[in-house]
């Protein structure tokens, strides 16, 4: 993995979501993960666009990848309430806004 590539890439996506082309920001977005499986970033952002784009059942997909690769990350559990809310998951959403406030007080939802 070309780290400088998936940077680069993650940079485009943001000018674009900048400027307010969601559809071109969630390409370079998924070909970010697509390169790199294993950033948290990516996977927050992709979501993001996708629940913008109202995707929401794709967003949910990226959000929980990024919940789980930084599962006491308060802005990754909160951006997931938000995608199950607008996927009308209440229950989902509920579970987690509930670790998203553990966190918000300085709990951990896995111990490191």
């Amino acid at each position: 993995m070309n780290s400088d590539q998936r940077d680069e890439l993650f940079d485009e996506g943001n000018l674009a979501l900048a400027i307010g082309s969601l559809e071109e920001a969630a390409e370079y977005y998924k070909k970010v993960v697509d390169l790199d499986p294993s950033y948290f970033d990516g996977w927050h952002a992709y979501g993001m666009v996708l629940m913008k784009l109202e995707r929401f059942k794709e967003a949910i997909g990226a959000g929980l990848q990024a919940t789980t690769l930084q599962p006491n990350d308060l802005l990754a559990w909160t951006a997931l309430s938000q995608m199950y809310v607008a996927n009308e998951q209440i229950a989902e959403a509920e579970d987690a806004k509930q670790k998203a406030t553990i966190l918000g007080i300085g709990g951990k939802i896995v111990r490191e």
